[in-house]
C-alpha cells in the first residue's frame, strides 16, 4: 500500500498535521517520531490526555507564581493549575491542542514559543514537560528564547530524556502504520546535557530528580536581565518590546 502523506500546512508547523490532531481528539495512539534512520519515539498520548498524574503533581508542587506551559498539549498539567485558582496559561502550536485545554478549563494560545507571548518577561515559572526540551532542535535557542519571558530569577522545570543523550534530529510525526507527517527539527536532551547548555547560558541548577520513570531538571535564570533596558522602556507595552 502506498503511504499516505500528510501534507504541511501554510505555515510550516509539523504539529498541525492531522494525526497529532485525530490523537488528541480520540485520546489514544499510537503516535510516533519517526527520525530519517526509521528509529521510533513513541508518544504517549493517551498519558498526555488524562488527568495530571502523581508525577505531574509533583512537577506543579514545585511552580513558583504564574506559570508558562510551553508545548502544553492537550492541556493537563495547565487545567490542573487553573483549577487549584493558579494562574496559568498554555501555548501550543496545534490547534487541537489549545481547543482540548480549553475544554478542560485551562487558557491556552495557538502560537510557537518563538512567537510574542503575553507577559514576556514576567513569568515566574516556565514548564517544558513531555519531551519539550526537543522544540526547534536547537536547545541553545530555546533556552534563550525562554530566559526572555521568564522575570529575572525565574523558573524553568523541563522533562528530559531518561538516558545521556544529546542530539539534533529531523523527525515526522507518524502512526507506524504509513501515514506520516511533514519532517521538522527536533533535540533529545538528557538531564547532564540540558544542564550543560543552560550552564553555559548563564542558568544555575536547581535541582534534578526522577519520578515514575521520568526525569526533570530545574533551572533558575539570571537575577537581573543580560542587556539593560531603555530608560523610557516604561512606556513601551509588552507586547511591542515582543515585536
Amino acid at each position: 500500500m502506498v503511504p499516505i502523506v500528510r501534507q504541511p500546512t501554510p505555515d510550516g508547523r509539523p504539529w498541525t498535521v492531522d494525526l497529532y490532531s485525530d490523537a488528541l481528539r480520540t485520546g489514544r495512539g499510537p503516535l510516533f517520531l519517526r527520525r530519517t534512520d526509521g528509529w521510533l519515539l513513541p508518544l504517549d498520548v493517551e498519558r498526555w490526555c488524562a488527568r495530571a498524574d502523581a508525577v505531574d503533581l509533583e512537577v506543579l508542587a514545585r511552580c513558583e507564581g504564574a506559570v508558562l506551559d510551553v508545548g502544553c498539549g492537550p492541556g493537563r498539567l495547565v487545567a490542573e493549575l487553573a483549577a487549584r485558582g493558579r494562574r496559568a496559561l498554555g501555548i501550543d502550536v496545534s490547534e487541537a491542542a489549545v481547543a482540548h485545554t480549553v475544554r478542560l478549563g485551562g487558557q491556552a494560545l495557538h502560537r510557537s514559543v518563538f512567537e510574542p507571548v503575553p507577559g514576556e518577561g514576567r513569568w515566574g515559572t516556565v514548564l517544558l514537560a513531555d519531551g519539550n526540551v526537543g522544540i526547534g532542535g536547537d536547545p541553545v535557542a530555546l533556552l534563550d528564547r525562554l530566559g526572555q519571558l521568564l522575570a529575572p530569577g525565574g523558573l524553568l522545570i523541563a522533562e528530559t530524556a531518561p538516558v545521556d543523550v544529546d542530539e539534533r534530529v529531523h523527525v515526522h510525526v507518524t502512526d507506524g502504520r504509513g501515514a506520516v507527517g511533514a519532517p521538522f527539527p527536533w533535540a533529545r536532551l538528557g538531564t547532564p546535557a540540558l544542564l550543560r547548555h543552560a550552564h553555559s547560558a548563564g542558568w544555575s541548577t536547581v535541582d534534578q530528580w526522577t519520578s515514575g520513570g521520568r526525569s526533570f531538571a530545574a533551572l533558575r535564570t539570571r537575577r537581573t536581565k543580560r542587556i539593560a533596558e531603555p530608560a523610557n522602556s516604561a512606556a513601551v507595552i509588552s507586547s511591542q518590546r515582543a515585536r
